[in-house]
């Protein structure tokens, strides 16, 4: 079985491949703090949790924190007794990276785009709404020709609440309406729908330039609460398609193809 450990920048979201189905996922906060050996103790405990502890073979790992990546590969080493393989520009894809410097593409990146270019049809534009909201967008001939990165929802809300002095934290919800009748909702509207309106108008101003419609995929924690604002809804919502991206990638790279233990 295969181990996926996606590193962000809030969250760290790990999962388990039976071959091409994902078994089981654990979604953990990212902390910068933690030693080799207490991310190691902490991941084999989930793996003994789900009795997948001797069932894991081969392990691959995403991150855009430069400083936990070598620390969670040596976890990984040390208590799983197993090789890691990187996500990054340098491995083989099913897609061509077409920008202008594909080393500062990020690992989920390159992830969300191999994913989306299996599981739909291109074009394609993935929107993750992670810390940061990313487009990764893949064209008709599965080119991945670049995005767009804007502050997420929960960065904007963080900002307000820590440059104006007599303004809340806020846990990021949608207002029932577009005027806010308090303090609160006025900055919810301004956040949940205000993002709502940026995404329709970067997807009809992607769509343009692609030359034709594409297939609209949302990923990341956020995806469900802004999606009924949107006029252009969602084709889908997959949760966990860095997830299968990184599977689908560690295929085309390794020889040795999963074998079901299950």
């Amino acid at each position: 079985m295969l181990l996926v450990i996606d590193i962000g920048n809030t969250n760290l979201t790990l999962g388990v491949f039976d071959r091409d189905k994902l078994l089981h996922s654990w979604r953990l906060s990212t902390e910068i703090t933690r030693t080799e050996d207490e991310y190691g103790i902490f991941i084999k405990n989930l793996l003994i949790s789900q009795d997948l502890e001797n069932k894991i073979s081969n392990a691959v790992i995403s991150s855009v924190v430069v400083q936990l990546t070598d620390r969670i590969e040596l976890a990984v080493k040390k208590y799983l007794k197993i090789e890691s393989l990187i996500i990054s520009h340098k491995l083989k894809t099913n897609i061509v990276l077409k920008t202008d410097n594909p080393s500062q593409i990020g690992a989920d990146r390159i992830a969300n785009a191999a994913g989306a270019a299996v599981l739909y049809k291109t074009p394609v534009i993935v929107i993750d709404f992670g810390t940061a909201t990313s487009f990764d967008i893949v064209n008709a001939n599965n080119e991945f020709v670049g995005g767009i990165i804007t502050a997420g929802m929960k960065i904007q809300a963080e900002a307000l609440s820590s440059h104006t002095s007599k303004l809340p934290k806020l846990n990021i919800e949608a207002p029932e309406n577009i005027i806010g009748r308090n303090t609160i909702e006025a900055m919810l509207s301004g956040i949940v729908r205000g993002h709502a309106a940026m995404i329709d108008g970067l997807i009809e101003g992607c769509e343009n330039e692609l030359g034709q419609k594409a297939v609209i995929v949302a990923t990341g924690g956020f995806s469900s609460v802004i999606s009924k604002y949107l006029k252009r809804k969602f084709d889908y919502i997959n949760p966990d398609l860095t997830l299968y991206g990184m599977q689908i990638l560690y295929e085309l790279n390794t020889k040795t193809k999963e074998t079901s233990l299950i």
